[in-house]
C-alpha cells in the first residue's frame, strides 16, 4: 500500500482516476478479510462496497497517508460488527407474504400488464429515485445524503411511496376487476 501515497494526496484534492486506483486496490484486500471472517457469502459484496465508500467518505480524514491500509482495515472491522449485530437484513419489501393480494381470478393477459413499473410510473421522479436507491441495498442514511434530505425525512417518503405504489396497483386491480364481473 505504500505505492498508493502519491495518489492518496491527488485523490484527496478530488483526482477521481487517483481515487479510483486507491478503491481497485484495496478492493482484493478487503474481500480477502471478509471471506475468512464470514465465508463466501453474497453478504461479502455489501460489506466491501460500504468499507469502500467509508475509505472515499474518510480519505480526507486521514492522517498519515501510509496508513491506508490501516485506515481501510478500521472501516472493515465497523461493517463487520454492524453485520453481526444484524444491520444486513433482506431488503424490504411491500407486502408481507401473509398479505399479498390474491390475484388469481385475473387471465393472464392482465397479469401480465400489472408490475411495478406502473406502480412506479404514479411516483415523483423525486420518490422514484429514493426508491431505487433503497432497492439498490442504499442504507437511508446514505440516501439522505446523496438527495440532501434527513435520514427521518428519507424514511417517511419511502413509507409514503410504497403507500402511493399499493394504492395504484390496487386501483389497476379494480380496473380490471370490475369490467370482468359484469361481463360474467
Amino acid at each position: 500500500m505504500q505505492s498508493l501515497v502519491p495518489h492518496i494526496e491527488k485523490a484527496k484534492k478530488g483526482d477521481q482516476a487517483a481515487l479510483s486506483i486507491i478503491l481497485t486496490k484495496l478492493e482484493p484486500v478487503l474481500r480477502a478479510f471478509f471471506i475468512s471472517r464470514i465465508g463466501r457469502r453474497p453478504d461479502v459484496d455489501d460489506l466491501v462496497q460500504n468499507t469502500l465508500l467509508r475509505v472515499h467518505r474518510g480519505l480526507s480524514d486521514l492522517k498519515d497517508d501510509t496508513r491506508l491500509k490501516a485506515f481501510a482495515m478500521k472501516g472493515a472491522i465497523y461493517e463487520l460488527q454492524d453485520f453481526y449485530r444484524g444491520r444486513y437484513k433482506p431488503k424490504e419489501t411491500l407486502f408481507d407474504s401473509d398479505e399479498t393480494p390474491e390475484i388469481h381470478s385475473l387471465d393472464a393477459s392482465a397479469e401480465e400488464q400489472m408490475d411495478v413499473e406502473y406502480a412506479l410510473s404514479s411516483l415523483s421522479p423525486h420518490a422514484r429515485e429514493i426508491i431505487e436507491l433503497r432497492e439498490y441495498g442504499y442504507k437511508y442514511e446514505e440516501i439522505a445524503d446523496m438527495v440532501g434530505s434527513t435520514e427521518a425525512a428519507i424514511k417517511m417518503q419511502v413509507k409514503r411511496a410504497f403507500e402511493r405504489m399499493k394504492d395504484a396497483l390496487m386501483a389497476f386491480l379494480l380496473w380490471i376487476a370490475i369490467p370482468a364481473t359484469f361481463s360474467r
